[in-house]
């Protein structure tokens, strides 16, 4: 028996404890559960809610104020801004916010970020790794064929790459270029923006798209499973540069 099915799936590392807190009050600061002016739950409270330290928190209230969230009075405490103090860098973008134009810009970046992280993780990779990206690839094949949404593992095999790395760095990047380019359910379309894509599949709803995109995946993790760190990064490199042209060619550029 294969010494891969006996090993466990890397520890749940997918998220970095700063970036954990952060995540949780920007998300009651989007659903307005804390609205303008509200003070942001105090040090002790954050610690004990997400199980951190204080320098964590700190760390998190820190990314909060660089994302132009919140606003921090010396001796009293953090509060929420108004939104038109907030100056929502694209980092901090909600994927309601996201415009295909902004899309294609972060398809740039990331085109040289994920094909230097395939390369690293190709280098780098355990068996760990490559269950819980097998387990991503499986995922999307099962969610695709029954027609429900693939658009979380697809993410989640990404992410699996980066983690690959050894480097946090690349996955916490990764992570909030994520949050901003997942699609969510929309209203209905003549009242809100065109839908943004998922990582490699730029129209989700399209069943080709997502079979070029579970193809375009499986050349990616063969290549990082035989640890040819060169072919991982060109593996990548195509399967991005192909999700901005289908891009493109979707919204009539082409």
């Amino acid at each position: 028996m294969s010494a891969q099915t006996s090993t466990p799936t890397p520890p749940a590392r997918a998220i970095s404890q700063p970036q954990r807190v952060v995540d949780g009050v920007t998300e009651r600061i989007h659903n307005g559960t804390l609205q303008p002016g509200d003070r942001v739950p105090p040090e002790p409270e954050l610690m004990r809610e997400f199980g951190v330290s204080r320098s964590v928190v700190r760390e998190a209230v820190s990314r909060l104020q660089a994302s132009g969230l919140v606003t921090t009075r010396q001796g009293v405490g953090t509060f929420v801004l108004e939104s038109s103090q907030q100056t929502r860098p694209l980092l901090a973008a909600t994927a309601r916010d996201v415009r295909i134009q902004q899309v294609l810009a972060m398809l740039e970046l990331r085109i040289s970020l994920e094909s230097e992280a395939a390369h690293l993780a190709a280098l780098r990779r355990t068996d760990a790794h490559l269950i819980a990206m097998r387990a991503a690839l499986d995922a999307f094949e099962q969610h695709r064929r029954s027609g429900a949404s693939t658009t979380e593992d697809d993410f989640n095999f990404h992410v699996q790459i980066a983690g690959a790395t050894g480097n946090e760095y690349f996955e916490e990047v990764l992570r909030n270029l994520g949050s901003a380019t997942i699609p969510r359910p929309r209203a209905t379309p003549a009242d809100t923006p065109p839908q943004a894509p998922s990582f490699g599949a730029p129209l989700a709803s399209l069943e080709h798209n997502k079979e070029i995109t579970q193809r375009e995946h499986e050349e990616i993790y063969d290549a990082i499973r035989r640890q040819d760190a060169a072919a991982a990064r060109a593996a990548m490199l195509m399967h991005l540069i192909h999700s901005r042209e289908r891009l493109r060619i979707a919204r009539g550029d082409a």
